[in-house]
Formats: structure tokens, C-alpha cells, sequence
């Protein structure tokens, strides 16, 4: 009995993984050593590092997605290819989850135990007199043991502002995703260029923020555990907008040169995956980080 066997693309060695691997690297020892000298008043190479960092980074970004994209036009993935594809931008959006999981895990220890245990809750007196005496429970915690304290970032204003763009962003790009599938090549521009649009004035609001946090509320990545949390959340989640941003904008000029179809656009659709995830974990932080 004679069978057929699916073909399935294997590509040649590559590399941007390494590539991308160092870059990395240098954007993490970049940023620990630009922060560390930004609190010290220090100069040093630490922005310089990161700034390579981000540079090589978006270097390999562009190549790795120019080789997918010429491998592509040429015919050479198959229907098992198109479902690796899938599968994935599946466990790598699974993985952001499991990332942001872990500080929101911070976020929800430091306010159910860590903040009533200092308190003296639940049996926990001795530590509390220990520790720190006159210590209340209270979230946000506006005073750290030095007697530092800052203000709390309320929820109205930017962060109500960018929540919503961030809505109507997702809303645009559903609009997007339904156009391609049927074809309305000028109603996928449009929809697809407003989203880069709310991208990028998200970005430009939450630098607003920082400024403002920084320079009128005293809130800094050094203000005890609600300056950690409040920007390790919220920064970290920034560069998650700017990555889907500049996806984004990789799709966008992919489509005004006449790339994909209402049958074959998996790469559009992975974006509008990422997207939309990014647009849920800012409402959790909006809840979460802002409300609550």
C-alpha cells in the first residue's frame, strides 16, 4: 500500500537564537546596572550596555522575522508547518501568562500575608515588635523602615485613560482580523494603523506617568514593596506593548505591500493573539495595581 507523506520544511541553521540570547543578556545587565547607578547618582556603562542590548535585539528581530518571511513566499511551509507555527505562539503567549503570574503571585503575598504577619496578624506579635513597632497594615504601603514615603498613583487620570485606549486598540484590531478574512484590504489598514496608533499613545501616556511618579509623587522603583511591585508590573507589561507594537507595525508594512490573504495570514493572526493578551493583563493591572 503506497502512502503520501506530508513534506515538512526544515530550515538550516540560524543565527539569531544566539543572537538573541546575548542580546538579552546585555538588556538585563544593562538595565540592573542603570538602575543601580541611577539610585546611587552614578555614572557608568550600564546605559550604554542597555542601550547595545535593545539595539542588537531589534537587529535580530528584523533578520529572524526577514528569513521567516522569505521562507514563507517561497512555498516552503506546509499545512504541519502552519499548526507548529500555532502551536508556538500558543506556548509562548502560555509562558507570558506563567510570567506575569508570578508578579502578580508577589503582589497578592505581600498584601494577604506579608503586610498583616509585620502587623503582628496571626500570631505573629514577636515579629511584629521585632521588626518593625509602629508598623500598621495598609495597602498601598507608603512608608518604608528608613521613613521614606511616597504617594500612591491613583486610578484615575492616565491609567484610566490608557485602560481605555487600550479597549478601544483591542476593538480596532478585531475589526482588523475580520476584514482580512474577508478581504477588505483598505478596512485592514485603517483598523490595523489606529491600533499602532493607541499602541503607541499608551506608551508615550505610561512615560507620562513615570515622570509624574517619579517627580511630584516621590513613587520611585526603590519605594518599598509598592514602588517594586507597582513598576515591575506595569514596566514589564510596557515592554510587552512595545514588542506587540512593533509586531504590529512589521504586519502593517507587510499589508501595504500585499502580503497574505483571507485563507493564509497566520502571522497577522499571532499579532492579534499577542494583542489581545497584552489588553487583558492591563486590566488586571488596572484592577489590581490601581483599584484595589
Amino acid at each position: 500500500m503506497k502512502t503520501e507523506y506530508e513534506k515538512y520544511y526544515v530550515p538550516e541553521q540560524s543565527p539569531w537564537p544566539i543572537v538573541g540570547a546575548v542580546a538579552l543578556f546585555l538588556v538585563a545587565i544593562g538595565a540592573g546596572l542603570s538602575v543601580m547607578q541611577t539610585a546611587k547618582q552614578e555614572g557608568g556603562w550600564g546605559f550604554y550596555i542597555l542601550i547595545a542590548g535593545i539595539a542588537i535585539l531589534l537587529y535580530m528581530v528584523f533578520c529572524w522575522f526577514k528569513n521567516v518571511i522569505e521562507e514563507s513566499h517561497a512555498g516552503l511551509y506546509s499545512a504541519q508547518m502552519d499548526r507548529s507555527f500555532r502551536q508556538g505562539m500558543a506556548w509562548f503567549i502560555f509562558s507570558e501568562v506563567m510570567f506575569f503570574c508570578a508578579f502578580f503571585g508577589a503582589l497578592f503575598y505581600a498584601r494577604m500575608f506579608a503586610i498583616p504577619w509585620l502587623d503582628g496578624g496571626s500570631n505573629n506579635a514577636m515579629t511584629h515588635e521585632l521588626l518593625w513597632p509602629d508598623f500598621s497594615a495598609e495597602w498601598p504601603l507608603l512608608k518604608t523602615p528608613d521613613g521614606t514615603t511616597t504617594q500612591a498613583m491613583g486610578w484615575a487620570g492616565l491609567p484610566l485613560m490608557n485602560t481605555i485606549i487600550l479597549l478601544v486598540s483591542s476593538v480596532a484590531i478585531h475589526f482588523a482580523h475580520t476584514a482580512i478574512e474577508s478581504g477588505k484590504r483598505m478596512q485592514l489598514k485603517v483598523f490595523l494603523g489606529l491600533t499602532i496608533l493607541l499602541g503607541l499613545a499608551f506608551l508615550v501616556l505610561q512615560v507620562e506617568e513615570y515622570i509624574h511618579a517619579y517627580q511630584e509623587l516621590g513613587l520611585t522603583l526603590d519605594a518599598g514593596i509598592y514602588g517594586n511591585t507597582f513598576f515591575l508590573l506595569t514596566g514589564f507589561h510596557g515592554m510587552h506593548v512595545t514588542l506587540g507594537t512593533i509586531i504590529l507595525i512589521v504586519v502593517w508594512l507587510r499589508i501595504m505591500k500585499g502580503h497574505f490573504s483571507p485563507d493564509k495570514h497566520f502571522a497577522f493572526q499571532a499579532a492579534a493573539w499577542y494583542w489581545h493578551f497584552v489588553d487583558v493583563v492591563w486590566l488586571c493591572l488596572f484592577v489590581f495595581v490601581y483599584v484595589l
